[in-house]
């Protein structure tokens, strides 16, 4: 297995930072350094501009618009946008909704809705998660009786990322009550304007509230919004979730983060010395570069076996728990290195409506550190993961 990359590969990585240098505005990307929130408008441009170019899908087959990039790929330009602080790419539509349709979807459905995915008519959000149905999916209780022609939807999703800027959502629906829990699911897509539904913000710990409560109340939903079979939506949803956790380690936003702790502890001090001179601080700063190093040589392994049309087994929940656990050390790192400043925290810094506490590089680090302890938590947490890796490694 060659770890190194051909010289296809660096001509490519080339393209992508000459493209980032040319097309991502400089206000753009400091707004993303420091943490400050870019709005539904700063991600549809930043999209259209990916799409203009061809990038937007570059995880899509070209049959349906995309650049079907392969793994190398699509791990260069994710690391080359974590580094230039390009805005995340919103993945509900594109990297989640689109896949499921492409391979489950009607022709109708494709035609209908992947256009309006690359276009931006569309905003997707997810509902999955319920109050009583996180880790245990299966234990979903949002119903959908048929009725003629349509589905009526009672229930509840919770932890709806950016459902106050969507006006679709795609849901798990139970339409079996009497089913095994896994056979009585079905796969729904929803109008959010649609008479019934309710979203209420939740506000996290960092001030904003990214994540949403959703309320259905007899929705009435068509039945040609019932994607693939109906009982069938556990499938669709295993088959979502393996294209939600690519990437999950974040290597991109963990080397991008950690140059970034570099900086500030080159302009900090302790006792009158740069604190990466800090006997104490320098080890553990070594510690988790260590980590990261050790986990980006793992990743691209898993990397090019995928490019070699191998299926990653069990690596990628390993992946995901020392992706996230690096990321939040990077985190608390960060927040020790601004020591004071760190403490004033304010959301109106993140929303850019007043300037940090001290200086600028200060002003998101407590809104990461609080808003990141989610990520042992989503794409399925740690302790799932965990358990995962001990049964098919240790047979427990």
């Amino acid at each position: 297995m060659d770890l190194n990359y051909s010289d296809e590969e660096k001509a490519f990585r080339a393209e992508v930072r000459s493209f980032l240098a040319e097309n991502l505005p400089a206000e753009v990307s400091d707004k993303v350094r420091r943490g400050i929130s870019l709005g539904k408008e700063g991600h549809e441009k930043w999209h259209a501009t990916l799409n203009a170019r061809g990038w937007l899908a570059y995880n899509w087959p070209r049959e349906f618009g995309g650049a079907e990039w392969n793994a190398v790929q699509r791990h260069i330009f994710e690391e080359e946008c974590a580094a230039a602080y390009a805005p995340r790419i919103v993945p509900f539509g594109l990297s989640m909704l689109a896949p499921v349709l492409q391979k489950f979807g009607t022709k109708e459905q494709q035609d209908h809705y992947l256009p309006r995915i690359l276009s931006g008519d569309d905003w997707w959000c997810q509902g999955y998660s319920e109050p009583g149905a996180g880790s245990d999916l299966a234990s979903l209780k949002t119903r959908a009786v048929r009725d003629g022609d349509h589905y009526v939807v009672n229930g509840q999703k919770t932890w709806t990322t950016l459902g106050q800027y969507a006006n679709w959502i795609f849901c798990l629906v139970r339409t079996d009550p009497e089913a095994k829990q896994q056979e009585g699911i079905s796969f729904l897509l929803i109008d959010m304007t649609t008479p019934g539904i309710t979203v209420r913000p939740i506000v996290l710990l960092d001030g904003t509230p990214e994540v949403n409560e959703v309320f259905f109340d007899d929705v009435r939903v068509p039945v040609e919004n019932l994607v693939g079979e109906e009982n069938k939506g556990w499938t669709y949803a295993k088959y979502l979730l393996t294209h939600e956790r690519t990437n999950i380690a974040g290597v991109g936003f963990s080397q991008a983060g950690l140059d970034a702790v570099k900086r500030i502890a080159r302009i900090e001090t302790a006792n009158g010395r740069p604190l990466i001179e800090n006997p104490h601080f320098a080890a553990r700063l070594a510690q988790i570069e260590i980590d990261l190093m050790a986990m980006a040589t793992t990743n691209m392994r898993i990397i090019s076996q995928a490019a070699s049309g191998q299926a990653p087994g069990v690596e990628s929940s390993m992946l995901k728990v020392k992706g996230t656990i690096i990321r939040q050390e990077i985190n608390d790192l960060t927040r020790r290195a601004v020591g004071p400043y760190a403490m004033p925290f304010a959301s109106e810094a993140v929303e850019g409506d007043n300037a940090p506490i001290g200086p600028d590089y200060a002003g998101p680090v407590a809104a990461h550190y609080f808003n990141n302890r989610k990520l042992s938590i989503f794409g399925g947490s740690n302790e799932i993961q965990r358990g995962i890796i001990a049964k098919v490694k240790m047979g427990g």
